[in-house]
């Protein structure tokens, strides 16, 4: 991989990590373009996945902070139940990367009918949510453990995570503006938990052999690019306008399926 394909793959994570569009799918389509084997860019990914991770820190470090500042005050307050909301959320998608592993890498073979078809399925989720009314509940523990599922479904690539939360918390009732805050704060501890076992596990041995402009390359391109989608993603979400991804989705998608 050269600095020129890092760059474009950083990039094309940074911005559809938040928007709606599937940053997976886009990478195995990326991949594909390019030629590049799957397997052979664990680390790069790992990295690109860290940098939007880091973003998300950055733009709700406020947040972040105010949560922690009152859990650890031990009490019942807002800020502890918001992050055990947040905990709950992560158990499916942590159920299914542990029992399901070797199935869910399995799906990243660069199988663009597989990664088309499941695009149409987010075009699908994005059009219907878009078009639902608006909400005004506030996200309680069983809509962040249905939301919760819905981003387990996005290890499917081609299924948006932030496209499936958010348009899952449309339906069922939660105000726009923090199911965009929710959304983004709910994927950091799958993330991170995924690649910190990556990193222990050994998987990343054999990734010795990459060059460091590259990776350094794509690490900057994601975050500079999550930062940016991720404060246009809130504006987006917080006027409920979802259709114009839609129709993207349902474009790439079709494409996707036609160019196999």
């Amino acid at each position: 991989m050269g600095v020129i394909e890092a760059i474009i793959l950083g990039l094309v994570q940074g911005l559809t990590e938040f928007l709606p569009v599937s940053s997976s799918g886009h990478l195995e389509i990326g991949h594909a373009l390019f030629g590049i084997e799957g397997e052979s860019n664990l680390l790069f990914d790992i990295l690109v996945h860290g940098a939007t991770v880091l973003s998300t820190l950055v733009i709700f470090r406020k947040d972040i902070v105010n949560i922690f500042r009152g859990f650890f005050r031990f009490q019942w307050n807002e800020q502890t139940h918001y992050l055990f909301k947040i905990l709950l959320s992560a158990v499916p998608v942590g159920i299914a990367g542990v029992l399901f592993e070797d199935q869910i890498e399995a799906l990243f073979v660069g199988n663009m009918i597989w990664v088309g078809s499941a695009l149409l399925v987010t075009a699908t989720l994005l059009a219907f949510a878009n078009f639902y009314r608006k909400g005004t509940r506030k996200i309680g523990y069983l809509d962040a453990l249905i939301i919760g599922f819905a981003q387990m479904l996005a290890v499917v690539p081609g299924i948006s995570r932030s496209g499936s939360t958010i348009a899952t918390g449309m339906i069922l009732g939660n105000h726009n503006k923090e199911l965009a805050r929710f959304s983004f704060l709910m994927v950091i501890i799958p993330i991170m938990g995924a690649n910190f076992l990556k990193i222990i596990s050994g998987d990343m041995a054999a990734e010795s052999h990459v060059d460091l402009l590259p990776l350094v390359a794509g690490f900057l391109a994601a975050f500079l690019a999550g930062l940016l989608a991720c404060k246009w993603m809130i504006g987006i979400v917080s006027k409920g306008k979802l259709i114009y991804f839609a129709i993207y989705c349902a474009l790439i998608g079709a494409i996707a399926i036609f160019a196999a």
